[in-house]
């Protein structure tokens, strides 16, 4: 296990641009690299901040490695994600719907070729389309294999010989 080293100079400057912080994530950050620099225990200092003490490790490394900017900086991605607007989206769904009001069989293979020609990005999965059709109020519809109302095959059998029978 590797201790990196934060000196109280650091914790001084560190305790300096927690007063500037206005956002509770970065400051709680900024507080468990400064207690580590104040001689605390990556332990004593999970106890305080309710982070792991593995994380605690991980935070004073960000912080010898990349600095005070590297605490402050944010890693989530956007969260908006969307490649169509809920307008775009409406018509590009609308040709598939005028096949399934035609009879026609839809696949999700071939919602999602069409929507990667419209989107012009191609998936990795189809759990894209399928969370995109789920979005727009589409639901999954498979033909049943036989039909519910169907005999059995002994039924079946039976009637075949009564029908032979009567045309005779």
């Amino acid at each position: 296990m590797t201790m990196y080293k934060i000196s109280a100079e650091d914790a001084r400057k560190i305790r300096k641009e927690m007063k500037r912080t206005e956002k509770a994530g970065i400051y709680k950050k900024l507080q468990a690299v400064a207690l580590r620099g104040e001689g605390l225990t990556n332990d004593e200092i999970a106890a305080i901040t309710k982070y792991n003490s593995n994380y605690v490790g991980e935070l004073c490394k960000l912080y010898v490695t990349a600095g005070l900017e590297g605490l402050k900086a944010d890693g989530r991605k956007g969260g908006n994600n969307r490649n169509m607007n809920d307008a775009e989206a409406a018509e590009f769904l609308e040709q598939f719907e005028e096949e399934a009001k035609k009879g026609q069989i839809i696949t999700v293979a071939d919602i999602a070729k069409a929507y990667d020609e419209a989107t012009g990005k191609e998936r990795e999965s189809q759990s894209t389309v399928y969370y995109f059709l789920h979005k727009h109020g589409w639901r999954l519809v498979s033909p049943k294999r036989q039909h519910p109302g169907k005999a059995s095959d002994e039924e079946i059998e039976a009637s075949k010989k009564l029908t032979l029978k009567s045309r005779k």
